[in-house]
């Protein structure tokens, strides 16, 4: 025993050089607890260097947080986007899934359905689990994008409600810019899938959106399949399946392998949790959509690449507390970044996810982050917190690729055209300041001819300015960063990706 003893002296006297000072209390109970360590002194070492630390201000709490930690890094995480037509039935069905899912207790569903009906709209109250403000709840529509999360067995979701209505595409661009994989939400009801369908109607808008924004992967239900005038008939399934097709291939969705149709209800939450009863639906066999949920396969996301995030919100609280979702690489609690492109040094104080303090955070994962060493106020949405050894690059002009989908009705597009860029959290006004070739749609390569405007359906390939100094990548390097959408009055003209800065 007598190595024992020295050793433990010797760590006495460490802990005098680290402290200062040795507490008595603190190196007994170390003491017995390492004897029944198989009397081995390097884990006795270890067990009482830890002990000497001087940090105490966070001991108790982390130790804490990293048991629970374990077991949630094993399950992945994804954004899931409720997109689609107004009326579609997107919130009701993101309740409905929080509720099956052992989000929301029964006692809420009942007040809900109590507020629902004193309001006269007894099939609205699946969705005010989703949207929550008073004005959702009136109009029946969202306005913001919900959120909210659960869980299946392999998988940690947060839905993203986005807005069906057109005065709000802008929110729900910002609501699938986050997103991995988006749900596509189909009213059957008759009348409701053509007006949702048709020109003008959102479900087309959406999905273009969809695409260019990253979402990768879509699940395509088609809902109110209870409905009097569908009841669950084939035909009405097999005709919207039919119509959608050629358009999501044209949108750019390959549809054999990142699309899947399946029928549900939001409402009654038939073919959510549980497959269908074959009694309610003969014809359908495949999968219910938390099990599509699942089986979604998503790229992998680089934990160890630049750190990259653009921040969507931000708020004072202790600090400065930014919103995001990290595109690339991992951030830890103590790391130096950069918030491009103002160039401001901050230290990360503390990192959250949904409401439990982290200590670090990977790809894909929305988080609040507490920074030091910046003002609230100098910080606007669009920004982008990233590592100090590899910033994003800043920039007022770029070269990009654009698919010109639906100019307004008159308009060309030529040098001189001014729109809305939404890029990542990015809103900011630009213009197109040079058309610099045309890329001929069939054989994929540029065209010989100088061109001097284009109209629709073009691909062009144009040189962008905008007034301020906003934080791209090119789509080769980080598609997440790279891809944009171009809309004026409230109608998206062009979809495109940075190609150069």
């Amino acid at each position: 025993m007598d190595i024992e003893e020295d050793i433990r002296s010797l760590q006495l006297d460490s802990a005098e050089d680290n402290n200062g000072m040795v507490n008595p209390e603190d190196g007994k109970p170390e003491v017995e607890k390492s004897d029944e360590m198989d009397e081995d002194p390097k884990q006795e070492v270890q067990a009482q260097a830890v002990e000497a630390e001087p940090k105490v201000k966070d001991k108790e709490i982390p130790s804490v947080q990293e048991e629970e930690e374990e077991p949630e890094l094993m399950k992945r995480h994804l954004n899931v986007v409720f997109i689609g037509h107004v009326d579609a039935g997107k919130s009701t069905t993101g309740g409905q899934i929080l509720f099956l899912s052992g989000q929301v207790d029964e006692r809420t569903i009942q007040k809900y359905e109590k507020e629902a009906k004193d309001k006269s709209r007894e099939s609205w109250y699946m969705a005010y689990i989703m949207d929550t403000n008073e004005e959702e709840r009136i109009k029946g529509k969202t306005v913001e994008v919900g959120r909210a999360h659960f869980e299946t067995e392999t998988t940690r979701f947060t839905i993203l409600d986005a807005p069906g209505h057109k005065s709000y595409v802008p929110n729900m661009i910002s609501g699938a810019s986050q997103a991995d994989i988006g749900v596509l939400v189909i009213s059957a009801r008759k009348g409701e899938f053509e007006t949702g369908y048709e020109r003008g109607g959102q479900t087309r808008e959406h999905v273009q959106l969809a695409k260019t924004l990253g979402v990768a992967k879509l699940l395509v239900v088609v809902n109110k399949m209870d409905d009097p005038t569908v009841n669950w008939s084939k035909e009405r399934y097999d005709e919207i399946e039919s119509k959608m097709i050629p358009f999501l291939k044209q949108s750019g969705y390959n549809v054999k392998k990142d699309v899947l149709f399946l029928p549900i209800s939001g409402l009654i939450g038939s073919n959510l949790k549980t497959r269908l009863d074959k009694s309610t639906c003969s014809w359908w066999d495949g999968p219910c959509l938390f099990e599509a949920l699942d089986a979604v396969e998503v790229p992998l996301r680089d934990p160890k690449g630049p750190f990259r995030m653009p921040l969507i919100d931000k708020f004072k609280d202790m600090g400065t507390v930014v919103m995001g979702k990290v595109e690339s690489g991992t951030i830890r609690e103590g790391d130096s970044l950069l918030v491009m492109p103002n160039k401001d040094q901050v230290k990360v104080v503390a990192i959250y996810i949904d409401e439990d303090r982290v200590k670090r955070a990977g790809p894909g994962e929305n988080i609040r982050v507490r920074i030091s060493g910046v003002e609230e106020e100098d910080i606007l949405s669009g920004f982008i917190l990233c590592s100090v050894a590899n910033p994003i690059p800043a920039v007022t002009e770029f070269v990009a690729q654009l698919a010109i989908l639906e100019l307004l009705d008159n308009a060309i597009f030529t040098a001189g055209y001014k729109a809305v860029l939404h890029i990542h959290s990015v809103v900011e006004e630009c213009e197109i300041v040079e058309l610099l070739q045309q890329i001929d749609p069939k054989t994929r390569k540029p065209m010989k001819k100088k061109v001097l405007f284009v109209k629709n359906g073009a691909v062009v390939v144009c040189r962008v300015q905008v007034n301020n100094m906003i934080c791209i990548e090119k789509f080769s390097d980080f598609p997440q960063l790279g891809r944009f959408t171009l809309r004026t009055e409230g109608k998206t003209v062009a979809v495109g990706k940075v190609t150069g800065l």
